[in-house]
């Protein structure tokens, strides 16, 4: 299977955000992707007073996904958008996954929300405006298992361990809008922790640079093998990353250092 990573730089524009996100996409496919990752709310980082109204899964931006899916005729994780939420003061933060002929194959909304106090750094709480995902979520794509999850999740290794073990996942998708000042010490430390102890690749898409209000991400999108190794890593701009699969060495790495099997607990 061959993967494309694709690292934006959404801002207040939701028409601009999509536009961008095509082309990157039709990137993708120019390149041969057999599926394309995009980053957390690639529909929308800006205040909160100019987001758009949000929409259900089938509204206009799971719409634009699914037709550029069918279009360019790959699969597409539409990194996470604004999903109408529970109530009117709540959002969902929600992954769409969308095969080759545009058919939604899944949806997994975020479980764990960004609730941080830093003094001095940042002072944020998602869950003021995001309800909480319940479920794990695991997808078959191209006859690979793909676990889903969403930036913050990253630092929840119980999600990962269920999504290997009970989702049977090969895969671990991380589309993020991950804060630079976290970002330089923890990203790549984490996803290869996430690969190396669940015996997966992880695709990790991630916003890079400024969004208004005030905040930076940090970037770097990247692809790991289930040994720890960085196979490929963005640059400091928007762009397309592509990684090939090997689900030979990951059947390798699973029966030669069987740490999924010797588990206790």
């Amino acid at each position: 299977m061959r993967v494309a990573v694709c690292q934006l730089n959404s801002r207040d524009d939701r028409k601009a955000n999509l536009a961008a996100a095509e082309a990157l996409l039709e990137r993708a496919a120019a390149g041969g992707a057999d599926l394309a990752v995009l980053p957390e709310y690639v529909d929308y980082l800006g205040p909160a007073a100019g987001l758009p109204e949000p929409e259900p899964v089938d509204g206009e931006v799971g719409q634009f996904f699914a037709g550029v899916a069918r279009r360019l005729g790959i699969w597409v994780l539409a990194g996470s958008f604004h999903e109408a939420g529970p109530d009117p003061e709540h959002t969902w933060n929600t992954s769409l996954v969308f095969d080759r002929t545009g058919a939604l194959a899944a949806s997994y909304r975020k479980i764990h929300l960004y609730d941080v106090e830093i003094p001095g750094r940042v002072s944020y709480r998602e869950s003021a405006t995001v309800a909480p995902g319940e479920q794990p979520v695991a997808v078959t794509v191209e006859g690979v298992r793909i676990g889903l999850s969403i930036c913050y999740d990253l630092r929840f290794p119980e999600l990962y361990r269920r999504l290997a073990t009970e989702g049977g996942a090969q895969v671990l998708v991380v589309p993020a809008a991950f804060m630079a000042h976290t970002g330089r010490d923890h990203w790549e430390v984490l996803l290869r922790a996430r690969a190396i102890e669940n015996q997966c690749y992880v695709l990790a898409a991630g916003q890079i640079g400024d969004h208004e209000p005030g905040r930076t991400c940090f970037g770097r999108s990247m692809v790991v093998d289930p040994w720890g190794t960085v196979l490929t890593q963005m640059p400091d701009e928007p762009g397309v990353a592509f990684a090939d699969l090997d689900l030979d060495r990951l059947a390798t790495i699973r029966a030669e250092l069987p740490s999924l099997a010797n588990r206790r607990l």
